[in-house]
């Protein structure tokens, strides 16, 4: 039998303002100064160690990272992570795809999320028009400025949209110089604003949100914030403007800019919230990399760092702080915990709510 692919151009799209959002920003964002919701002693206790180590590590100039998955933002917790980064207790931000779609919803549109079931039932799970295309637009935008994802869709939320080129200029550009690094990029764009009949000049899309955008945050504060999409898994794969050649691009750059933070690890703190796949799965590559560069120059690995890694998940009832557990152990396939546990540093496992986590950790900081 003979498999044809989906001819993704011959998709109905539809605008955001036919969905059934299920959250809006009035609702969910947290104010950093209320009271935080309180944890149980030992769980207070270890948040107050990972405190003094962010402290730690922010004097002696190491990086402090925080991989988070797409439930601390729709938890609400964007101006808590904006005080984070302006008081410089973080150093650098990283997401998945879903945690910059439900971003850029929210800064744009105000609300997010819908319900899988019953939208993959009528064939129009993720099928938003906006979402994509925008998205779309702000990466092949910034790769013609050397942009990552994040800080691409940052800036593009940022300054309410982008400025494209004539298509005249890209055309030339790539038959004059077809081995020049960004002409793969320039051919995206152009092929794009053929399809999607985009003009030439400023494309203004406007956030009534922004302040919503953890995104447009982090590019405010000049930290850096990176994504980590997969190639299919995130709505934005639901149009015809799919190119998972921009994705990859952005994506390959933004890994590049994530070692470069891990490099300034060395007594320095990560906090993986609630990003149980991409967070250790990215991480553990980038500081093998890292450590393969500095072996080559006889410098030491990366050490004195420390893991808290905090989820919903009991941790399969096992002492990470013992090292993992054997294969016979259902708990040796958390690999949230077992990939963490293997990176060299001390890895703390908190079983907490992440905005609870996040939000108590805000107030010890503020304790200083």
């Amino acid at each position: 039998m003979k498999v044809q692919p989906l001819d993704l151009a011959r998709l109905r799209v539809l605008p955001l303002a036919r969905r059934q959002s299920l959250s809006r920003v009035e609702q969910i964002v947290v104010d950093p100064d209320a009271p935080a919701r309180p944890c149980q002693a030992q769980l207070a206790a270890k948040v107050r160690e990972c405190a003094d180590r962010i402290r730690q590590a922010r004097a002696r100039g190491a990086s402090v990272m925080l991989i988070y998955g797409a439930h601390l933002l729709r938890n609400g917790a964007v101006r808590i992570l904006g005080r984070m980064m302006e008081r410089g207790w973080l150093t650098h931000l990283a997401t998945n795809g879903a945690g910059t779609i439900h971003d850029w919803e929210y800064a744009w549109f105000g609300a997010s999320t819908e319900s899988v079931e019953v939208n993959i039932a009528s064939g129009t799970f993720g099928t938003w028009h906006e979402t994509a295309s925008n998205i779309h637009l702000a990466l092949m935008a910034g790769a013609l400025d050397g942009l990552g994802y994040g800080r691409a869709l940052g800036r593009f939320i940022c300054e309410d949209g982008a400025t494209l080129p004539a298509p005249e200029e890209l055309a030339a550009k790539i038959a004059s110089e077809p081995a020049h690094p960004l002409t793969a990029a320039r051919a995206d764009l152009l092929r794009a604003m053929q399809q999607q009949a985009w003009s030439a000049g400023r494309m203004s899309v406007t956030h009534r949100w922004k302040q919503a955008s953890i995104l447009a945050r982090a590019y405010r504060c000049d930290v850096p914030v990176t994504v980590h999409p997969g190639i299919g898994y995130d709505i934005i794969a639901n149009h015809p403007i799919f190119n998972g050649a921009v994705l990859g691009r952005a994506a390959e750059w933004d890994f590049k800019l994530f070692g470069g933070s891990v490099e300034g690890l060395d007594g320095g703190v990560v906090l993986s919230v609630g990003s149980a796949i991409m967070g250790p799965q990215v991480f553990e590559k980038s500081l093998s990399c890292v450590n393969n560069l500095r072996l080559q120059g006889s410098r030491s690995v990366v050490r004195g760092h420390s893991i808290w890694v905090v989820d919903l998940q009991d941790g399969g009832g096992w002492d990470w702080s013992q090292g993992e557990p054997p294969k016979t152990n259902p708990a040796y396939y958390l690999r949230f915990c077992k990939s963490f546990s293997r990176m060299g540093g001390a890895m703390h496992y908190l079983q907490c709510d992440n905005l609870v986590f996040v939000h108590n950790l805000y107030h010890e900081l503020g304790r200083s």
